[in-house]
């Protein structure tokens, strides 16, 4: 199945007016203006979260009329649950620069939010990672909490990376993916690794994780069977392969900086 890199963004029905769509941001002028059009599928309010950016993120932002507020970066949570504390609509959703909303997940988001049974709604991902939409090694469906009740939802402070949403009642589950145009090289996916090893280093700290002389060996190993054989990675072929090998390279890097972070 080809992937088209821009997602078609006329809309195909009145967005609901009872939805914010959040964007966090911080440098993303390359995928800022394909994401607020994509995002007005769902909704016209769109609000953008910016960490000062260095490029020309806001402006263009403004340009396509979001609303553009500032400030500055400490943790993926506290970030989210400011832009939550500037929604004045029943509902938000939450998308990545990098995201984009298709026409079949805007009528699913339009139907969830009159089902008064869930708080919240799971929306699986498509990751295009290098060119290629990678569907082993847990790349898909890669399930996102992103739509929720805003009054219903906050971000735990306790997990500065891949969020968790605390939600006061049950989650629904969506069928339409988000695109997700994750990483457009292997030197951005090491890149963006290593700045997640710092955050992991972190939670297994609070968790009062401390590396064995053995876990340099057992967590990469375990990690590569997991992603490559138990997850299916296989599938994908070379890429499902070097992205296992990489995500255990990851898993040793995570552990030798905790070693060095125990031993200080």
């Amino acid at each position: 199945m080809g992937m088209c890199r821009n997602v078609e963004v006329r809309l195909k029905e009145k967005p609901v007016q009872d939805i914010t769509v959040v964007i966090l941001t911080l440098n993303e002028a390359a995928h800022i203006r394909e994401c607020i059009r994509s995002a007005r599928h769902i909704a016209e309010r769109v609000i953008v979260m910016d960490s000062y950016s260095e490029d020309e993120t806001r402006t263009l932002a403004h340009e396509e009329g979001a609303i553009v507020l500032s400030r500055p970066f400490d943790t993926y949570p506290n970030q989210r649950n400011a832009a939550l504390a500037a929604v004045t609509t029943p509902w938000t959703f939450f998308l990545d620069a990098d995201e984009r909303v298709t026409p079949e997940l805007a009528k699913d988001v339009h139907r969830a939010v009159t089902d008064m049974r869930y708080v919240g709604w799971w929306v699986p991902r498509q990751n295009i990672i290098v060119g290629k939409w990678i569907r082993g090694g847990g790349w898909y469906p890669d399930y996102q909490l992103r739509l929720m009740r805003t009054d219903k939802a906050r971000y735990d402070p306790q997990r500065p990376v891949h969020e968790v949403v605390l939600l006061e009642g049950e989650a629904g589950y969506l069928s339409h993916p988000l695109i997700h145009y994750n990483y457009d090289s292997w030197h951005e996916f090491r890149a963006k690794q290593r700045r997640y090893a710092q955050f992991e280093v972190e939670v297994l700290r609070q968790q009062g994780v401390r590396p064995k002389p053995y876990s340099f060996l057992t967590m990469p190993v375990r990690e590569f069977w997991r992603r490559f054989i138990t997850l299916q990675g296989y599938v994908d072929g070379w890429h499902g392969l070097r992205l296992a090998f990489y995500m255990a390279w990851y898993t040793l890097h995570v552990y030798r900086l905790l070693r060095r972070s125990s031993r200080h």
